[in-house]
């Protein structure tokens, strides 16, 4: 369901799937070819969200912002760049997902965290706030600590993944 938050309604691309259970409320954008799935809750109440162009978000995922306080002056919002696959069950809050980046099953990701482009994060694992995740690497663990760097094929994976929902999606739309 896509529904406005005090007179801002979400934004939606072109050949977007949104499974109509999920929540999309809001000042919400999404990109070209997304796909939001069953029980989705996206949430751009007291700040925006972002997601790119051919980027899921998958069962059961939330995805939420920080708003403008007293000890978080500004707030923050979250964006979410392009080719992003979000695994089932993920929490995202408030954060920055680069391109070509796959987020595991059941991953937390907090305030004010960057996750630079194609960067996988291991399922359940959780990223504390204000972390950094280099660009080519492999993430894991609570709190998630670099593992490795990621292989070429590994790499091209991540795209691979994002393509593959687009796919899928399109099924969905008939």
């Amino acid at each position: 369901m896509i529904r406005p938050f005090q007179g801002l309604w979400p934004k939606v691309g072109e050949r977007v799937y949104i499974d109509p259970s999920a929540q999309v409320i809001g000042d919400v954008v999404l990109g070209d070819d997304a796909s939001v799935w069953p029980l989705v809750s996206i949430r751009g109440d007291v700040n925006r969200i972002r997601i790119g162009a051919r980027s899921n978000v998958q069962d059961n995922s939330v995805l939420h912002v920080t708003h403008d306080g007293p000890y978080s002056p500004g707030g923050a919002d979250l964006q979410i760049g392009d080719d992003v696959t979000i695994g089932h069950g993920v929490i995202l809050h408030a954060c920055r997902i680069g391109n070509r980046c796959l987020v595991g099953m059941g991953v937390i990701v907090m305030d004010k965290v960057v996750v630079e482009d194609d960067v996988l994060i291991a399922a359940g694992s959780t990223v504390p706030p204000g972390k950094t995740l280099k660009s080519g690497w492999l993430y894991r663990g609570a709190p998630a600590q670099a593992a490795r760097e990621l292989t070429a094929e590994e790499i091209a994976s991540l795209k691979y993944s994002a393509d593959n929902y687009v796919k899928v999606k399109n099924k969905y739309l008939g």
